[in-house]
């Protein structure tokens, strides 16, 4: 009996990003669950410098506490951009060895954070023409800023906090006018962001002027673009998760992080729930199914994922007025922590289940656009000159 051809499957973690280590996590995770008997692992390791890796040794997560040890055993190497080439080469000085290459067939991107949640590996795979899963180059972008992703909801009639959005250099050069515009506008308490960040990373709740003051520095210290929010109190935080492409999609279990200050930090989602779990080991009550206000989010999830022409896995963040009833999309996360695998578990969709289905997703996607007209056959540069015109 022939053996059967098995899908390579490009696993892309790490990236010049704050969230690099959580990265990490995810990709080990996703790497585990593909079906062994379907899909063969390729993993494919970004460095913090953003040098490119692949090998069998970043198949181990116990490996990256030797980081030095790691990456000489690794193999260095480049994603061909050649359209259609869909290949890993090898970076090698030698002109005599013959350079390593790997197929890649599809990839999943597991990468948090900056220069590879936002758009920025999502455009190069899309040159590569490797078809991947997650959102495509637009919805990777308005999903990882904050200010962006809350202009789209609110025109899509979906609720929001009341905020105010500013650059760096603003505050730089006219922090006291800015601190009483906010003051102003929004009042206090208040949450104030790095804008294109997660993990709950330079995130700051804020009472009074001098913490607004240091949290904004702060925030500034991430981004050059910061949000600031009016506070929900008292809060309560939710989460739902979606699957699935336009038209098609089907909502996760509702979970409520168990947080252990005012809003949930980057410990209490990573550092508090063990480096092999990652945002899956976090404390959490999962919500009734026929639960009103589960039944509530869930349709609102599905209507954010839709506002931002998502696909795969999201993660849809609600804040919630406990005294009002009051219900406010926070911001959804386009490649979520663990691939929010532990939201699908209890209603019954295993981790493997779930990243086959992440695969078939790209693969159809992938179909679909090459039905696309993108460049015309005929070349009109041979039909004349075109000196003057416009």
């Amino acid at each position: 009996m022939a053996e059967r051809i098995k899908i390579n499957v490009g696993v892309i973690f790490g990236g010049r990003s704050v969230e690099h280590e959580v990265s990490i996590i995810s990709g080990q995770q996703a790497m585990a669950a593909l079906d062994q008997e379907k899909y063969h692992a390729v993993p494919i390791y970004i460095a913090k410098d953003g040098q490119w890796y692949s090998g069998e040794a970043l198949a181990d997560v116990a490996s990256f506490r030797e980081m030095k040890k790691l990456l000489a055993a690794a193999i260095p190497v480049e994603l061909s951009v050649n359209f259609g080439q869909k290949e890993l080469v090898e970076r090698s000085g030698s002109r005599l060895k013959k350079p390593w290459r790997q197929r890649i067939d599809v990839a999943l991107p597991v990468g948090h954070g900056t220069s590879v949640e936002d758009g920025c590996l999502q455009g190069l795979l899309e040159m590569a023409g490797i078809p991947y899963a997650g959102p495509g180059v637009l919805s990777s972008a308005v999903g990882m800023d904050k200010i962006m992703m809350k202009a789209v909801l609110r025109e899509n009639n979906l609720p929001v906090v009341d905020y105010l959005a500013y650059s760096s250099w603003q505050w730089h050069e006219d922090g006291e006018r800015l601190v009483a515009e906010i003051k102003e506008k929004l009042g206090l308490p208040l949450v104030v962001k790095p804008a294109n960040l997660g993990s709950s990373i330079g995130i700051s709740r804020v009472a009074d002027e001098q913490a607004l003051a240091e949290a904004i520095e702060l925030a500034a210290s991430f981004s050059d673009r910061l949000i600031v929010e009016k506070a929900v109190q008292p809060l309560r935080e939710i989460n739902c998760a979606v699957l699935g492409a336009p038209g098609q999609t089907v909502a996760s279990v509702c979970e409520e992080p168990m947080a252990a200050a005012d809003i949930l930090s980057f410990a209490d989602k990573y550092l508090n729930a063990g480096p092999a779990k990652g945002m899956s080991g976090s404390k959490r009550r999962i919500l009734d199914a026929d639960d009103a206000l589960a039944l509530r989010l869930q349709d609102l999830a599905q209507q954010a994922f839709a506002a931002l022409d998502c696909r795969g896995v999201c993660r849809v963040d609600f804040l919630i007025n406990e005294a009002s009833g009051d219900i406010f999309v926070n911001e959804l996360n386009t490649i979520p922590g663990s691939l929010a695998f532990y939201l699908f578990e209890p209603a019954g969709l295993a981790f493997d289940a779930l990243v086959e289905r992440l695969i078939h997703i790209a693969l159809e996607r992938q179909r679909q656009q090459e039905r696309l007209i993108t460049v015309y056959a005929s070349n009109i540069l041979a039909q004349g000159s075109f000196k003057g015109k416009k």
